[in-house]
């Protein structure tokens, strides 16, 4: 009775998408609305700077793949590309240790990249743009 493999798959794209979006839109809007930020980052490990526009991919434009069903695969991959490149950019220093509470540090990097690797495997269910 409660076996709905596709509302399942709902509920991760609305979860993941909208977490994520969150963080996008907070980049977007309260860091100047541009990447140079990251340029510090990108730099140290000799990465062209024109990279960090994917930010903008991998935490907008994914997440609204990734809500609407539109290619919310390819959303999911995005997704996975970005958190694997903050993870080693920006939090490789806290990939092994706790915090606070005793969680892991990289909760939130690892809620997102597994939960987009899990739809990455799933597909996006029927109740989305592209309906598989």
């Amino acid at each position: 009775m409660l076996e709905n493999n596709d509302l399942g798959k709902l509920i991760i794209r609305l979860t993941l998408g909208g977490l994520i979006l969150l963080h996008g839109i907070h980049k977007l809007f309260n860091i100047s609305g541009t990447v140079a930020w990251m340029g510090g980052a990108l730099a140290a490990h000799h990465i062209p700077s024109f990279v960090a526009y994917g930010v903008f991919l991998g935490e907008i434009i994914a997440p609204l793949m990734i809500i609407s069903g539109y290619y919310s695969r390819i959303g999911a991959l995005l997704v996975v590309g970005n958190m694997l490149f903050a993870i080693f950019l920006v939090h490789m220093s806290e990939l092994f240790s706790l915090n606070g509470q005793g969680g892991w540090s990289l909760e939130l990097q690892g809620f997102f990249l597994f939960s987009a690797l899990a739809l990455l495997f799933l597909g996006g269910g029927k109740y989305g743009i592209n309906r598989h």
